[in-house]
């Protein structure tokens, strides 16, 4: 493969069809001399794992005009970051991402610009690490998300399957970067991951290196990242109780490790593999809501909802926030049982 020619069409196609984004500096305003904002990439980088670029952007506006610098986001209390952050998911990231502000903010603020430096910040990743390195401060970064992984597992008709592939896939990656223009060159690659070279029906007719594509040319690009078939995700039971007093709803912080910790959540029982014997948090004219269904990365849930209402006088041992603050703050599994009637 030429590899001066794949990356002289890649950024040519990305000088003219790169996606405007609220942390992205443009190749022209780059040309021009304008730097990104390592905070604002840093930020945009965390938010943007296990997450898709449409629903991270409201959630990265609201943050940086809430938190505008590092130093605003480490002088945060945890549990607003937290509340923040539901919609999210992944929440340990969201305490990760405190700390690795505080840190940043403790040392004057200025975010380091190796991949090594950058590695030894609280959550940061070889992924972040790698993709701050490039797209903030242009150092020859090899910066391979899911969509650069398709794009060279299609470049190269790589037939070992995903996830087995990655190394081979990220050693592909690798050859391709270069010296010149090394934050463009990342985002070019996920942009044409993204816009382009797509899980299903790829636009290979718009494809700036589709002429060096090894997939396309065996007629079937689609085929290609292979992978191995999952196995069945296991299911998790649980029960969550709606309790409501006038127009305001029980929460109660859930402990600060394990799943969604530190985050605001409904009373619960334990998530077990079967349906759970659980006592309600108060005795009350318990009703069923019907279930609600939810899948994390490593298991689906099945919630059974029950509701009730109380008097004021009755679930002082809980917070109580008004049902539209509620719905803002509970992670997704609980908004869900939330609206469940």
């Amino acid at each position: 493969m030429d590899v001066s020619a794949v990356r002289a069409a890649l950024l040519a196609w990305y000088d003219r069809a790169a996606r405007d984004l609220p942390w992205r500096v443009g190749p022209a305003a780059r040309a021009a001399g304008t730097r990104p904002d390592p905070y604002r990439v840093w930020l945009s980088e965390v938010m943007l794992q296990q997450t898709t670029v449409a629903h991270a952007i409201p959630y990265f506006l609201a943050f940086t005009a809430r938190w505008p610098t590092v130093q605003a986001l480490a002088a945060a209390p945890e549990a607003e970051l937290m509340a923040a952050w539901a919609g999210l998911g992944y929440y340990a990231r969201a305490r990760n991402l405190l700390a690795c502000a505080r840190v940043v903010a403790g040392g004057g603020g200025t975010f380091p610009d190796t991949e090594a430096q950058l590695r030894a910040l609280p959550g940061v990743g070889p992924y972040t690490a790698a993709a701050v390195a490039a797209i903030a401060f242009d150092r020859p970064a090899n910066v391979v998300d899911g969509n650069v992984e398709r794009v060279m597992a299609r470049l190269f008709a790589v037939t070992a399957p995903l996830p087995a592939a990655k190394p081979q896939l990220k050693a592909l990656a690798a050859a391709l970067v270069g010296d010149a223009r090394p934050g463009d060159w990342a985002q070019a690659l996920m942009d044409h991951g993204a816009v382009v070279c797509r899980p299903r029906a790829p636009l290979c007719g718009a494809c700036p290196v589709a002429v060096h594509c090894a997939a396309r040319a065996a007629g079937e690009p689609q085929a290609y990242p292979r992978r191995l078939a999952r196995a069945p995700r296991p299911r998790r039971h649980g029960v969550a109780w709606v309790l409501e007093r006038g127009r305001a709803v029980a929460v109660e912080r859930r402990p600060a490790r394990g799943l969604l910790g530190g985050m605001l959540g409904l009373p619960t029982s334990a998530w077990t593999e079967d349906p759970p014997e659980a006592a309600p948090p108060l005795a009350a004219e318990w009703r069923e809501a019907g279930p609600v269904e939810h899948v994390f990365t490593h298991f689906a849930l099945t919630l059974q909802v029950r509701r009730a209402r109380v008097g004021p006088d009755q679930g002082e041992n809980f917070q109580w926030l008004e049902a539209d603050a509620a719905a803002r703050a509970l992670p997704s599994v609980f908004r869900k049982a939330l609206n469940a009637r």
